[in-house]
């Protein structure tokens, strides 16, 4: 069942940032953008480069009104001995958050329930606290942030443009569709 369109369920977790452990609930999702990437766990090899590439973008997502929560099943306590211990992981300002219950990942359907580690899901919430944006990936594939500064463009376009969409590989400011009667079997 998708999550596409669906306000995330309530939680309430532990998280790292900036060197201070703090609460983080689904309530935090309610007036901004905000991305969720969850990720299998720390101390390991694709998701340092994830994390690191996330940073990367922080800056613009931030110009975006977008705010970054990280989420392994592992421990807020683990997010900051990686934290500490990883130059990739080192740079990072984002929201780790941890969840060693599994009740995020459960919610974002995104739990390996047989390994107990979540999936490379990536989610974009709008500030209605509603996914819009839905991407999974296998272990082994990573992502690439720059493609998600894309996506909350777009999102963000087409929240605030009713009736207009975004076409494949579109970018700001480049032309948008207006479906109506008129386009149909035109494209």
């Amino acid at each position: 069942m998708s999550l596409i369109g669906k306000e995330v369920e309530a939680f309430a977790a532990k998280a790292y940032q900036k060197g201070e452990f703090i609460d983080v609930s689904s309530e935090d999702f309610k007036g901004k953008w905000n991305v969720v990437c969850f990720y299998p766990a720390d101390f390991t090899f694709v998701c340092p480069t994830e994390l690191e590439d996330l940073q990367d973008q922080y800056k613009t997502l931030q110009e975006l009104g977008v705010e970054v929560y990280s989420v392994s099943t592992d421990t807020h306590f683990t997010h900051k001995a990686w934290h500490d211990n990883s130059d990739a992981i080192s740079k990072i300002e984002y929201i780790m958050i941890g969840d060693p219950s599994h009740q995020i990942s459960r919610i974002f359907d995104v739990l390996d329930e047989e390994e107990g580690l979540a999936q490379r899901g990536t989610f974009i919430i709008d500030p209605e606290g509603i996914v819009q944006t839905v991407e999974i990936n296998a272990d082994g594939i990573g992502r690439d942030a720059s493609i998600l500064v894309d996506k909350i463009r777009a999102a963000q376009y087409v929240r605030n443009n009713p009736g207009e969409v975004c076409p494949a590989k579109w970018k700001e400011g480049a032309d948008t569709l207006k479906p109506s009667l008129d386009l149909v079997g035109k494209i």
